[in-house]
């Protein structure tokens, strides 16, 4: 299976899209200047207690106040507490290694939030799920650093090898080796990635974890609560971080700065594999051009057709999503009602899989299957889809079907659901129902780029609009696009943004940088309104 990686860097967000041998699976989108992603640490103070609920209210900074349960506080909260406290009462020298501690019993199972939290007590704490509709971020204590090969955990002293590893002779060397270069009160789990590797790239792995502990430390000695004490990766290195292999054929990337970091990981982890990492520089829209943007419009509605005239209905609310499956043109064709069924359900299985990770869709997931008599479709659809689901990443669990034809879902949910809205509001009119009529849309552009040049002076700026208006322009010998280029000079491009609505446009500068041309002609009314002013008060005067 053919596997990239393509990243969308614009002014206001990051959009990460993996494609298997062409077809969407996956899309994360983050905003520039996101904050309490998953994996990153802060000082937080406790703010009250919910003994009803055995959890607590923390401050991390954010709008509204983080919940903390107790079960979430790790088993070594005692050890952790008595560290924390110590390093607080100490700024004036180097924080002690936890090397040094001894790990003291662990926390009763069944205990209580009063027992071991006071309010106002500062906490070294991890975001475990982002903010979420009117929620805020679900911390813990039970700190964790995750990196290709290993993930680290401070005031523990077990050793963990993933599952998936099969081989017990290579367990056994993992778990040897890592016994003999982890640092003493820290615990590993050895990931899947690590596999047959060499000792060297573990150890130096095992360094750079520590020292984002210790350097996470260091800061929290001066640093007042709330604030930020240390960031994950962005969610582009991120996603590399967790489903690199050797299948990955490229990434491909179109910002200078994102592009470096991605590179230097690549680099880092898998050296000889760094020329797969590309920069895109051409003026078509990153996403257009890997026919990624075609792929969100069709696959984010409420409506999302698959083979045979097929399709599903997804229905969501915060906590509850349900998916209803129907046969559409398949229930004409010959073939009897039963194997009809089977098969439009084991297509349907596939496109809800792939749903499911595109959209990141958590918490309880009810699927209506189309009915089917006998046993053994049933048992067939059920271990067609745990073996789709086996791929993804998300902890989950898959129930049979009921009697009732239900298949029931709970996939973990650690950050909000992607929700895409695909129907387009006519930019133009604005959903009134009216618009200027089309075929004056060309002279609308031609005066944009008039005023463009000849009053802002703005030179080799790109305007971006509908494939089909783009078509319109340059159909022809001697088109449009042309004539423009002979009036106005070669000083400007238009491009095809299939993202955009039909009488939508959008221009960037040499820079990439957007150019708001609502925004500047405002501006420049104002001043002429107020240049007519000043003028009608000197002749009054």
């Amino acid at each position: 299976m053919k596997s990239e990686l393509v990243v969308n860097v614009t002014p206001t967000d990051i959009s990460t899209a993996l494609l298997e041998d062409g077809r969407l699976m996956s899309l994360q989108r983050e905003s520039r200047d996101a904050s309490y992603a998953v994996g990153n640490l802060y000082i937080a103070k406790v703010k009250k207690l919910m003994p009803g609920l055995n959890a607590a209210f923390v401050n991390v900074g954010h709008e509204k106040d983080a919940f903390l349960h107790y079960l979430d506080l790790g088993s070594q909260f005692n050890t952790y507490s008595k560290y924390v406290k110590s390093v607080r009462e100490n700024k004036s020298k180097t924080p002690p290694s936890i090397s040094t501690l001894r790990l003291t019993n662990d926390i009763d199972k069944h205990g209580t939030v009063s027992d071991v939290l006071t309010q106002g007590m500062e906490l070294i704490v991890q975001v475990a799920k982002e903010p979420i509709n009117t929620k805020g971020p679900r911390l813990t204590t039970e700190i964790t650093f995750t990196g290709r090969f290993l993930v680290l955990i401070p005031f523990n002293d077990k050793i963990s090898v993933s599952q998936k590893i099969k081989d017990h002779a290579e367990k056994t060397r993992l778990r040897r080796l890592i016994e003999s270069i982890k640092p003493k009160n820290f615990g590993v789990i050895i990931r899947t990635s690590a596999e047959n590797k060499r000792a060297a790239e573990l150890n130096s792995e095992m360094d750079v974890l520590v020292k984002c502990w210790e350097d996470a430390v260091a800061k929290f000695q001066y640093s007042e609560a709330p604030s930020l004490l240390y960031e994950e990766d962005s969610r582009a290195v991120g996603e590399i971080r967790d489903i690199f292999n050797p299948d990955f054929e490229s990434i491909n990337v179109n910002d200078a700065e994102v592009f470096e970091q991605l590179h230097n990981y690549v680099s880092l982890i898998a050296p000889d594999r760094s020329d797969i990492v590309k920069l895109y520089s051409d003026d078509m829209p990153i996403f257009d051009k890997f026919s990624i943007t075609r792929q969100i419009k069709s696959s984010f509605g409420k409506t999302v057709s698959f083979r045979s005239g097929a399709y599903i209905i997804i229905e969501s609310t915060e906590a509850l999503h349900v998916i209803d499956v129907n046969s559409g043109n398949r229930s004409k064709s010959s073939t009897d009602q039963e194997s009809n069924a089977l098969n439009v359900n084991l297509l349907a299985a596939e496109e809800i899989a792939r749903q499911l990770r595109l959209r990141d869709m958590g918490g309880i997931i009810v699927i209506d299957f189309i009915d089917m008599a006998k046993a053994e479709h049933r048992q067939q659809l059920y271990e067609h889809m745990r073996t789709l689901m086996a791929k993804d990443r998300a902890r989950h669990n898959i129930l049979p079907l009921s009697k009732f034809g239900l298949m029931q879902i709970t996939r973990q949910r650690v950050r909000p659901a992607l929700d895409i809205v695909t129907a387009e509001t006519c930019p133009s009119c604005g959903g009134t129902g009216e618009i200027q009529p089309s075929l004056l849309f060309t002279d609308t552009l031609q005066d944009k780029i008039d005023y463009l040049i000849n009053s802002l002076h703005v030179r080799n700026f790109v305007m971006y609009v509908h494939p089909y208006v783009d078509a319109y322009l340059k159909k022809g010998l001697i088109s449009e696009y042309t004539r423009w280029k002979m009036k106005f000079g070669h000083k400007f491009k238009i491009r095809p943004d299939q993202s955009l609505a039909y009488l939508e446009y959008k221009v960037f500068d040499s820079k990439r940088n957007e150019i708001d041309l609502k925004e500047e002609k405002d501006t420049n009314s104002a001043n002429s309104k107020k240049e007519q002013r000043q003028r009608n008060q000197k002749d009054n005067d």
